[in-house]
Parts: C-alpha cells; sequence; structure tokens
C-alpha cells in the first residue's frame, strides 16, 4: 500500500512530502486547491504521458516518487520477470520530466520503461475518477467487470489463446485464397513462359561454345588455309622449320666432341624439334576437321538467335539467368497447383479450431453466468442499504453471433430504483447519484476479489449527502479494513468523518507565486475543516458540535 508521496516542481507544487495511513482515509480541500493535481502527479507514476506544461513554471525538470509496502500482495513474479530487485517493505516508484521533453522512470532505482511502470502500477493503485462513471455505458467495461468478478482469469486465457489460433488460420486462409485467386489470373501466362523456356533445353555454358563455333564455322576458310601454311612453316619439304632444326642439331653435334657447350645446345634444341613435330601434328589434325559446313552453321547462328531473343524478352544477359527463371516460373506454377490442397488444410484447421473456440466459449459463458447471480444478489444487499429499498440489479448476457476476444457473451448490467420499475441499462436510466453508488458497490466487490493494495476514490459521493454519504463512507471504511487502502477525496462532511486519517489540501499565496500543500490533520483541525464543510467559511458553535459529533461516530478513531 502506498506509504509516502513526493512531488518537487509539479505545477503548483514547489515541493510535497507527505505519510499517508492505512486503512479508510480522506482528502479534503476547497475547490481548486489542488487535489487534481495531487491526482495528476499520481497518474505519471500510473504510466500516464507526461505534459512539459506542468512542470512548476522555471523549474528544469518535476519529480514523482512513491513509495510502497508490497510483502503481501504477491507480486515477486513481476519484479523476477522484468529483471527488478525486490524489496517487499519498500518498493519506489519515481518519474522524472525534464523541460526539453525528455522523461524518465524509475522502479527500485533501476530504469525502467513506462509500460513497465503502467502494469506495476495497474497493480499498486486504482484512481476511481468521476469519468469512469461514464464508463458504466460501455460494454467493454461491464464485461470487464464480470471478469474480474468472476475470476475466470484462467480460462479467458484458455479461450483467448485458442481464439487467437483461430484468427491466425483466418488471417492465413484470406492470405492464401487472395494468393491463390491473383496468381490464377497469372496462371496462363506463367505456364506459357514456362514451356517456351523448357522447349529452349537451355544447357550452362552453352552460349559461349555456340559462339566461339559460329565464329570457326563463318571463317572455316580462312581458318584452314592458316592451319596449312603454319603446319608447312614448320614441316614442309623445303625448308621447314623441322628439316632446319634437324640440320642445326647435326651441325652442333659434330663440333660437340671438340667444344663441350655444343652438347648442351643440342639437347635444347632436340626438345624444341620434339614439340615442333608435337605442333605440326596438330595443326594437320586441325586443318583436317575444318571444314566449311553452312547447315551446321545455319544451325548455331538460329540457335543463338533464339538464346538473344529470350534474353531480351526477359531482360537478362546469361544462359544461366534463362535457367534460373525457368526454375522460378517452374516454383510458380507447382504454388498455384497446390493452393487447393493448402487452401482445404487450413479450411479444416478454421473448422476445428471454431469448434474448440464455441467450446472454451461455453465454459467462460458458464463461468460469467454463475457469477452473475451472485452478482446480482450481492449488488442488491450493498444499494438497499444505501437508500434503494426497491432496486433491482441484473446483468445480462446475451450471447453473440460470432465470437470475438472476451468470448460469445454481450454484457449489460440492467437497474432500476422504482417499484415495479422496468429494468433498463443502467448508464441511461441511473441519476448522478444512483450512478455513484451502483460504482462504489461495484468497486467494493471487485476490492473483495482482487488484492489491490490501493484505492484512491475521487470524488465519488457526487450527487449524495446526507446518511446516504455516511452508509457510503461505512462501505469505503470497510474496504480499507480488508488489508487495503483506501483515500477518499470529498466535498462531503459524512464521509470525511469516517477516515482513519484526514488530510487537507490548500493553497498558499507566497512572494514567488501560488503553492499548493497537503498536511495531516490534528483532531481539533479535523473538527474545523468538517465544521468548514457543514456550515461554509463562517464558523458556528452548531456546526463544531456537529462535526465533533460525526467525529464521535467514528469508532475508528
Amino acid at each position: 500500500m502506498l506509504q509516502s508521496i513526493y512531488i518537487q516542481n509539479y505545477a503548483l507544487i514547489d515541493k510535497l512530502d507527505i505519510d499517508f495511513s492505512s486503512g479508510f482515509s480522506v482528502i479534503t480541500g476547497e475547490t481548486g486547491a489542488g487535489k487534481s493535481i495531487i491526482l495528476g502527479a499520481i497518474g505519471l507514476l500510473l504510466g500516464q504521458r507526461a505534459d512539459v506544461k506542468a512542470i512548476k513554471n522555471g523549474a528544469s525538470k518535476c519529480i514523482v516518487e512513491a513509495k510502497f509496502r508490497i510483502s503481501t500482495y504477491g507480486m515477486e513474479a513481476f519484479f523476477a520477470e522484468n529483471d527488478i530487485e525486490y524489496d517487499p517493505d519498500e518498493c519506489i516508484l519515481r518519474r522524472e520530466v525534464s523541460a526539453n521533453g525528455k522523461s524518465r522512470a524509475f522502479i527500485n532505482d533501476t530504469p525502467a520503461s513506462l509500460a513497465q511502470m503502467k502494469v506495476l502500477g495497474e497493480k499498486l493503485i486504482d484512481v476511481h475518477s468521476q469519468h469512469q462513471n461514464l464508463l458504466l455505458n460501455k460494454e467493454g467495461f461491464q464485461l470487464n467487470i464480470l471478469d474480474i468478478l468472476a475470476q475466470d482469469d484462467k480460462q479467458l486465457a484458455a479461450y483467448q489463446q485458442v481464439y487467437a489460433n483461430y484468427r491466425q488460420v483466418c488471417r492465413e486462409l484470406d492470405d492464401f485464397i487472395e494468393q491463390a485467386e491473383k496468381s490464377r489470373k497469372d496462371e496462363d501466362y506463367i505456364r506459357f513462359q514456362l514451356e517456351q523456356l523448357e522447349e529452349a533445353n537451355l544447357k550452362e555454358g552453352e552460349q559461349s561454345e555456340l559462339e566461339q563455333e559460329a565464329e570457326t564455322l563463318s571463317h572455316a576458310e580462312d581458318i584452314k588455309a592458316g592451319l596449312y601454311k603454319a603446319e608447312q612453316l614448320i614441316d614442309g619439304e623445303e625448308g621447314g622449320a623441322l628439316s632446319q632444326t634437324k640440320e642445326c642439331m647435326q651441325t652442333l653435334q659434330n663440333i660437340a666432341r671438340v667444344y663441350a657447350p655444343a652438347s648442351e645446345w643440342t639437347e635444347r634444341l632436340n626438345s624444341c624439334y620434339i614439340e615442333l613435330k608435337d605442333i605440326a601434328h596438330d595443326l594437320a589434325g586441325a586443318e583436317e576437321e575444318i571444314e566449311f559446313n553452312p547447315s551446321r552453321l545455319d544451325y548455331v547462328n538460329e540457335r543463338l538467335n533464339q538464346i538473344y531473343s529470350l534474353q531480351q524478352k526477359h531482360k537478362v544477359d546469361s544462359v544461366e539467368a534463362l535457367i534460373e527463371l525457368t526454375a522460378d516460373y517452374r516454383k510458380q506454377l507447382n504454388a498455384i497447383t497446390s493452393f487447393d490442397d493448402r487452401i482445404a488444410e487450413l479450411n479444416n484447421r478454421k473448422t476445428a479450431l471454431y469448434e474448440e473456440v464455441l467450446k472454451q466459449a461455453l465454459q467462460l459463458t458458464a463461468l460469467r453466468t454463475a457469477s452473475a447471480r451472485h452478482i446480482e444478489e450481492h449488488m442488491k444487499s450493498l444499494l438497499v442499504p444505501l437508500g434503494m429499498p426497491n432496486v433491482r440489479f441484473a446483468v445480462e448476457l446475451t450471447p453473440r453471433k460470432e465470437p470475438d476476444a472476451k468470448g460469445m457473451d454481450s454484457v449489460t448490467f440492467l437497474f432500476s430504483a422504482n417499484k415495479n420499475g422496468t429494468l433498463q441499462n443502467v448508464a441511461s436510466i441511473a441519476s448522478g447519484g444512483e450512478i455513484a453508488r451502483v460504482m462504489l458497490s461495484l468497486k467494493a466487490m471487485i476490492a473483495g476479489a482482487v488484492k489491490l493494495p490501493t484505492i484512491i476514490f475521487d470524488e465519488i459521493d457526487t450527487g449524495v449527502s446526507g446518511s446516504i454519504a455516511e452508509k457510503m463512507a461505512l462501505i469505503m471504511q470497510d474496504m480499507g479494513r480488508q488489508n487495503r487502502q483506501v483515500i477518499s477525496i470529498t466535498h462531503l462532511p459524512q464521509i470525511a468523518a469516517r477516515g482513519s486519517a484526514h488530510y487537507k489540501v490548500y493553497k498558499e499565496d507566497t512572494e514567488t507565486g501560488t503553492n499548493s500543500h497537503i498536511r495531516l490533520l490534528t483532531q481539533e483541525e479535523r473538527v474545523q475543516e468538517i465544521a468548514n464543510m457543514l456550515s461554509g467559511s463562517t464558523l458556528t458553535e452548531a456546526a463544531l458540535n456537529n462535526a465533533r459529533a460525526l467525529l464521535a461516530g467514528n469508532s475508528s478513531l
């Protein structure tokens, strides 16, 4: 529960450091004194968006820090999951907002994200402001209350997992159908392109080989003449290189006996002779192979033109790219032909998951229905003492046509405060005071179902007064006894007198400007504050005596 809060340079607050009591406490103060400012600062600790305009004029940053005792609320898992040190006796939330717009958040002095602070904040404090009364008109809010009171979180989580799987399959199926329709429009085109490429029967490296062969066939006569001439220069009968080399070798052999270097040169020339002889043989063989073949040249040129045409058509520059494109078209065509099988498979999965969704939804509805009957009885027991002797409160569950993320139930809170009155949507017919009492009763029930350390009521007593206000105070007082801290911001003396601790918010003008403050009142100061709430600014002895009487009825003092 909230032990203390420290606020610096926020709105009209220069510096504020206040400890809070356990049980039921009240906060009073004139309109505009700064109660909403304190709630705004607490909102920063709950992960709400920071507004640099809220920083006190002239300050570089504002700081809001709160300390909580959480030893009995089972929050260890949150700290373990987020790798934050767990201290059951002192959990510290701090938010710093700079004038340049930067915001920093800390949990137990560990930097934290606003998402983390929001999750933890929702486990620590529930701030009920007047605008929450408007939520009674929202079906989602009513369903959320029903789920909290039904304590169906495990069943709801199981349902939502199955529903999420079902929606995922629905999305996959829709995507596949869309792809199939689009692909089928392209099927004829893809099939034609694939057939044309497959008919070409392309081979890697084929283009360069054909281009070389085309060059050879186109210049066959020149090549044949050149090979013949080269072969004759090496091995011709009239002064070929071979005969001259052989003659040179014989000459050197003749002088080798008297001139030693000649032997080495002879050996080297012999190697050249052998190589020249091999070359001459190869040239003669190549010459025989080279023939001018017009039909073969026509075929090669036709094949190359086919390749060039395909490359130009598909905007690629190699046979390898065309082969890769062929494989891609084949893959696309295979995918198109397999769409029907995949769609059938997904349809089967969708049907099976839908049946599971309905099964889980029925179990969820059963829990909600049982809880709804309990809520109706409990709400009547709470509302009758609050000045509604003829009240009827009903939780109506209507089946949805199709499941959604919350199940198959549409929930409406029905209400009638008058005898024999027609049950209607609570938000449509209840007055402001009646809605306040309904919301307080719902909050009291929720507090009993959820281990929430601190609840802050911001003028939940709007539209009520007198004995009804006192009975509302008794409900909040009782909530504060259940290992819980309840703080009520109120303008009603009947509620203010029931707090075990009473804090006053007030403004003070100084030379530097106006500052808001909050302080814990002594018993005598409480008498004067409640007397002021009873009679206004002019204190009367009757008001003082009335205030003492109200406080005397508070058994917690």
